[in-house]
């Protein structure tokens, strides 16, 4: 334990970028915390990790890392082994086992309609393989993701939506850092990407400190007094 308060490092999924962290920066920043919220590639799990590995390797001192969606396989994979890393919070997130795929995760219950709404863009990597850059449509993105959040908030987060390839999401885990390192997880009861009974299922088999939340999949957005709790719940165990 340490009375150095951690640095808040904050990881968004898909269809989403950093200011989806905005209102849960501004309550943890009220509360003294360094906090970094950073830029997820969205490119491959592998390359994604490694990137967020890069970044969380350079912060001095403890680090408490939350991710989003499709972040919370990336924290996952980042995680692994660095000791100074002593926090995982999964928002609204996957918490993949070694070999399991975003896709196969959100397919094990069924509720996800996000299949239906996707749109895909044929791209090239910087290695010159061939993927779909996927897109939520934008005259679904208020219903499939943010349903409780104001239209006109989520007009804007459907035109600066960041897309993740339909590789990263088919791409499986390596080893989970959620089996050494102490986690917590926020359900989103309402959610229409991940299932809530996937989330549970997931929390549960991790033994995280799980609440329940009534929210669309954007619960950073909807309701970030809730999740900037259950991130300092994790931070104030650290300490």
């Amino acid at each position: 334990m340490s009375h150095q308060k951690p640095t808040i490092v904050l990881v968004h999924g898909a269809f989403a970028d950093s200011s989806s962290w905005n209102g849960v920066v501004d309550r943890l920043q009220a509360h003294d915390y360094p906090v970094i919220a950073a830029s997820n590639p969205l490119r491959t799990l592998a390359g994604d990790a490694a990137y967020v590995r890069q970044l969380i390797t350079a912060v001095d001192g403890p680090v408490v890392l939350a991710g989003h969606s499709y972040g919370g396989s990336v924290i996952s994979a980042a995680a692994k082994d660095l000791p100074h890393v002593k926090a995982l919070v999964f928002v609204a997130a996957f918490l993949p086992e070694e070999g399991e795929s975003a896709i196969t995760l959100s397919g094990k219950f069924p509720g996800s309609t996000l299949g239906e709404v996707l749109h895909p863009v044929p791209v090239a990597l910087p290695d010159g393989s061939r993927v779909n850059d996927l897109y939520i449509q934008k005259a679904a993105f208020h219903r499939q993701f943010a349903a409780d959040v104001a239209e006109e908030t989520t007009s804007v987060m459907a035109a600066t939506q960041r897309p993740v390839t339909d590789v990263a999401l088919g791409e499986g885990a390596s080893a989970p850092a959620w089996r050494d390192i102490p986690s917590w997880v926020l359900v989103a009861t309402e959610d229409q990407n991940i299932p809530h009974q996937a989330q549970t299922f997931m929390a549960q088999r991790a033994g995280a400190t799980t609440v329940s939340v009534s929210a669309s999949h954007a619960v950073s957005v909807s309701r970030p007094g809730d999740v900037a709790r259950l991130i300092n719940e994790a931070a104030q165990a650290t300490l």
